[in-house]
């Protein structure tokens, strides 16, 4: 009687894709594979089949059928040395092969021991099914799925260090000037380490500000090429235009603020002028 075939693919009971955007690496939950069943494999995965440990395959885009060596005959001697189950045991993993992008986040010291923020965006994929087979062997699974994230807390710390590499040496006024030379250096790190893991990385996007709103004020000024005096003055200047101050020119020109002195009977009460207490010294 020939086994019945059940479909194996990455969709759920509802029909649903199960490996949607940032999820690498997915582990059919069904441990009852029989012989005969279909394996469906989309155009944007790979799938690895294993038995008892020992990788049996490794599948490109398509339908195949598992054939397994479960025969009737064989019926008393898997009861007796296998306790009534199959020898043949098998999972199958699939492996996005499709585009995923990967955020990391952290902090930096500049030169001047200035805290900057970080943001690192870098594109990844699985290239072919030699990567695949890396990344079912080499990468620890906890579950049935690895998403980006989890592969972020690996490779996380290997962008700091990049990162911090340049940065600490760098003054913090200069640092934005090294971004094409931060980038490259994470780019070089990032894919060595990913390498591992059967990952090509395919771009890296680096930003970094200081975490202080009004350093980033200060240094945006200092682009329009002030000097720091001159970029102190504008920052002042616009706090108090922000407030509607008139005094926000004098502090942009660095120049003292002249007050008229006026008799005291001339407008009456001068407290109503909004000068001081309402007593000015001759």
């Amino acid at each position: 009687m020939p086994a019945m075939r059940n479909v194996i693919s990455t969709l759920d009971n509802q029909g649903r894709e199960v490996m949607g955007p940032g999820v690498l690496l997915y582990h059919y939950a069904d441990p009852n594979i029989l012989n005969g069943s279909l394996i469906t494999v989309e155009s944007n995965h790979f799938c690895v089949l294993k038995s008892r440990g020992a990788i049996l395959n490794v599948y490109d885009t398509g339908q195949f059928q598992l054939e397994t060596p479960d025969r009737p005959l064989f019926g008393s001697m898997q009861r007796s040395f296998y306790g009534g189950q199959s020898p043949w045991q098998y999972e199958v993993i699939y492996i996005n092969r499709a585009k995923s992008v990967i955020k990391a986040r952290g902090t930096a010291l500049s030169r001047e021991m200035a805290e900057l923020s970080y943001e690192v965006d870098y594109y990844i994929h699985i290239e072919t099914k030699e990567d695949a087979l890396k990344l079912v062997q080499h990468m620890p699974v906890a579950g049935h799925m690895v998403n980006a994230n989890e592969v972020n807390e690996y490779a996380g710390p290997v962008v700091e260090q990049a990162v911090n590499q340049i940065v600490q040496v760098t003054p913090l006024e200069q640092v934005n000037e090294k971004i094409h030379e931060i980038s490259e250096l994470v780019s070089g790190h990032l894919q060595e380490f990913l390498g591992v893991y059967g990952i090509t990385l395919n771009d890296v996007k680096v930003l970094i500000k200081p975490q202080d709103e009004r350093m980033r004020e200060l240094l945006s000024l200092r682009a329009f090429g002030m000097t720091e005096q001159e970029a102190m003055r504008a920052y002042l200047a616009l706090k108090l235009a922000d407030r509607g101050l008139a005094v926000a020119v004098n502090a942009l020109l660095g120049e003292p603020l002249q007050v008229a002195l006026l008799p005291s009977n001339l407008y009456g009460d001068v407290a109503q002028l909004g000068l001081g207490n309402g007593s000015l010294q001759r």
